[in-house]
């Protein structure tokens, strides 16, 4: 036992070390989905160069590799840099430009949990008659699907731009280094209207080079890349694989505790409803289950299918989370105006009766469909550790370590219904007639305790039916 003891002590101890000690995250800033891109335009008197320059994530890195492998990256760029020419349209007076790929390359780095990130780089360039002062007006159409970095920025050599739109530098530094200060709200720039003259130029000032930021600040931006760390090592001892398990509980609890898993409204809804603890650990064990399901089917999606855009499923089943919760709150208000009032009048000894109109208990389909929504959802930290796990070999780490991700979530979810039961069963004792709080309180405001709690479950259906509404609206807003 004593031995236990100290095992345990000192895995928490080192846990609480990932969380609080200083780090760097190497986790794709702006999220490992993301595809984020810079279009570089020089104007001349008698053509348009472009450098288009692509950062892909981790993810979607993983998604190009396997018809990368195949092709050879050379040859894929190629492709893919052509395909960027005929998406990048720049109109000189409405007239489009017809690009020439001049160069391409596809190059690879290190990135989370063993995965890799990539970077496409392409030279297009196109005859213009800049000769004559003249309208131009670019648009970029890339991969409008992904979410990501777009940017932007226009220099001239021989001609100048009057009042420029566009930046001539680049703020992140050729999507080298994200400023910190923009990662919730990244620019999102992808057409602009330029006019260029004769004469001059219009030239890049000098500037230092942004630094990159951690996709979370603060000590969970640190255990997530701790958690990476692990995950992407590939000499795994049994104590670095205990600690891995450790952490992602903690991560998973803290991926609960964000907003967005109707927490409050599932703790909410047990307590309204009369939930049983047992309930609450009905929640918990879907939860759990939803959870790990949906990241290993997701994983599965993303290897197979190329083109799959994961922020966009991650949306779509924010949106059903949502839904779901919206109908068990829809639900309960039909159930509540289904059901005749069936008032119990308790008699006080000064001849004064209550009536308490108690709400029936939560029906099973509804407690699975709670659980569900709040697991639906998957933890993108949780994706990219499975899939640098299978890339490794160790399918099975990384299948653990989802389902450890899903066991701190269903604990946070269960813990909270845990809490608001037991405060609903103690605030319910009190009111029992003829106690001393009852005496003390009067016969008057006895009344209003009762009219409020037979309003109690009418309010929470409303409260379930509003937050899922909302859940759902927000995610659709993303798509």
């Amino acid at each position: 036992m004593r031995r236990l003891l100290v095992l345990l002590g000192t895995a928490a101890a080192v846990v609480a070390g990932a969380l609080l000690a200083p780090g760097s995250a190497h986790a794709h800033p702006l999220g490992n989905f993301s595809v984020n891109q810079l279009g570089a335009l020089t104007f001349h008197p008698s053509r348009v160069d472009v450098l288009a320059l692509v950062d892909l994530a981790e993810l979607p890195t993983l998604q190009e590799q396997s018809t990368v492998d195949s092709m050879g990256a050379p040859a894929w760029a190629a492709r893919e840099c052509s395909a960027l020419a005929g998406a990048f349209s720049v109109r000189v007076g409405g007239a489009p430009l017809a690009w020439t790929v001049e160069t391409s390359s596809y190059t690879y780095t290190d990135g989370s949990a063993g995965l890799r990130t990539s970077r496409l780089e392409c030279t297009l360039s196109a005859p213009a008659p800049l000769t004559s002062p003249s309208t131009v007006d670019v648009e970029n159409r890339y991969r409008t699907d992904r979410v990501g970095w777009r940017e932007l920025t226009a220099t001239a050599s021989g001609v100048h731009l009057v009042s420029p739109s566009l930046p001539a530098t680049s703020r992140s530094d050729g999507l080298r280094g994200y400023p910190g200060d923009l990662l919730s709200s990244p620019p999102d720039v992808r057409s602009a209207r330029l006019t260029v003259e004769p004469g001059g130029s219009t030239v890049a000032s000098p500037g230092g080079t942004a630094a990159a930021a951690p996709v979370l600040p603060g000590p969970l931006g640190r255990a997530e890349a701790t958690l990476r760390g692990w995950a992407g090592t590939r000499e795994l001892t049994p104590w670095v694989g205990v600690l891995a398990v450790l952490l992602a509980l903690v991560l998973g609890g803290a991926h609960a505790a964000l907003p967005g898993h109707g927490k409050t409204v599932m703790a909410a809804y047990l307590a309204g409803r009369r939930g049983r603890p047992r309930d609450a650990l009905t929640v918990g064990a879907t939860v759990t289950l939803t959870h790990t399901g949906g990241v290993l089917v997701l994983g599965l999606l993303l290897t197979t299918a190329a083109g799959l855009a994961g922020e966009t499923v991650l949306g779509w089943l924010g949106v059903t989370s949502g839904v779901l919760v919206a109908a068990v709150g829809l639900g309960m208000l039909l159930s509540r105006r289904r059901r005749p009032a069936h008032p119990h009048t308790h008699s006080h000894s000064h001849d004064h009766s209550h009536s308490h109109d108690h709400g029936g208990r939560p029906g099973r389909l509804a407690i699975v469909g709670m659980g569900v929504a709040g697991g639906l959802v998957p933890s993108p930290s949780a994706l990219v550790v499975l899939l640098g796990a299978v890339g490794l070999g160790r399918t099975w780490f990384g299948v653990l370590l989802v389902l450890a991700y899903g066991l701190g979530m269903a604990a946070v979810l269960t813990a909270a219904g845990l809490v608001l039961i037991k405060v609903r069963d103690r605030w319910a004792g009190r009111l029992r007639p003829g106690d001393r709080l009852g005496d003390r309180l009067g016969d008057r405001l006895g009344d209003r305790l009762a009219r409020l709690t037979r309003l109690a479950p009418i309010g929470t259906a409303a409260l379930v039916l509003v937050v899922g509404s909302a859940l759902a609206v927000r995610s659709l807003v993303t798509l």
